[in-house]
């Protein structure tokens, strides 16, 4: 089932009643309104159905029982900062029966395995920046192909790094001289927006599989607290890049520093985008969750392949 994403970017009073995540707008609570007209302004939404959840205005109340309600739903709640871009994500701390069997299959995998699944992960993630620059662009991606065929276990040869110098070098020929920075220039900001948004789907993906966020199979930072999902989510920022090179078409290449809410909405398509995976076309929300399934089982040894996306 795809579940929905939710943005909130005006103030408002978030709480549960039922099962169900009730939306109320303090402008009509306070106003005079007749109360039939106030209630006609409140609208719920089935805990169940929704994925991700996006905090965007410091005048939004949120009770404790929804938030509870939402983390064991293994809902992704995402809190905006100051600039109104992500800063926070709340998850749960368990998400799957057989967590604690996963848990340790994951801590004990031995670094070869680690390094194998690191050297598939950095393939995928080439191969389709390789498709999204041909998609995109006039430029050549026979280079990207080449260094996806040559990563070894591990990478050692930092092929990830070469091809990302290529990449963003040639991927928004609309802007000279691009650099990816997250205090870049846009349209950083829209990749940044965008892999927020992308992070959180694999994070929530991870635990729902039982997986530890934190133990990355490459990642290693003592600062960050999803370590795993930013290895995992490694192949499908492509894909984000070419819904951003869409808007950034949309908007005749007029992207403001601060984003809007109509692109923030576009962003918000993230996890319905479709991607391939296997031989079939999936959502790219159902998709993580096939990839983060297959890991667990390359953790405990039923599998030697993670399932990752490709452009359909």
């Amino acid at each position: 089932m795809i579940k929905k994403t939710l943005y909130f970017g005006n103030p408002a009073y978030l709480s549960l009643r039922n099962k169900q995540l009730v939306i109320k707008f303090p402008d009509v609570e306070h106003s005079n309104m007749p109360d039939n007209i106030k209630q006609e302004n409140v609208h719920t939404i089935p805990i169940e159905d929704i994925g991700i959840v996006i905090l965007d205005n410091k005048q939004i109340t949120i009770t404790q029982a929804l938030l509870n309600e939402l983390i064991e739903n293994t809902t992704a709640v995402i809190t905006c900062d100051s600039k109104r871009m992500p800063s926070g994500l709340f998850l749960p701390l368990t998400g799957n029966t057989l967590q604690n069997e996963r848990f340790r299959n994951q801590i004990e995998s031995s670094l070869p395995l680690r390094k194998q699944l690191w050297q598939q992960t950095i393939k995928a993630k080439i191969e389709n920046q390789a498709f999204c620059l041909q998609k995109n662009t006039c430029k050549s991606n026979a280079p990207l192909h080449v260094m996806a065929r040559d990563v070894k276990s591990g990478d050692p040869d930092n092929y990830e790094a070469q091809a990302a110098v290529y990449y963003w070098r040639n991927i928004f020929p609309c802007y000279d001289h691009f650099e990816r920075n997250p205090e870049g220039d846009p349209p950083n900001n829209l990749l940044n927006y965008g892999y927020a948004i992308l992070r959180a789907t694999v994070a929530r993906a991870l635990v729902g599989s039982g997986l530890l966020p934190v133990y990355g199979i490459h990642h290693h930072n003592r600062y960050n607290a999803f370590c795993l999902a930013d290895d995992i989510m490694e192949p499908y920022r492509p894909f984000v890049d070419d819904l951003v090179i869409g808007i950034i078409k949309k908007s005749q290449n007029n992207i403001p520093e601060e984003l809007t809410k109509e692109l923030k909405q576009q962003l918000l398509a993230i996890p319905v985008m479709d991607v391939k995976i296997g031989l079939k076309k999936s959502p790219l929300m159902i998709a993580v969750g096939q990839t983060t399934a297959s890991l667990a089982k390359c953790f405990s040894g039923e599998l030697r392949k993670i399932a990752y996306p490709e452009f359909p």
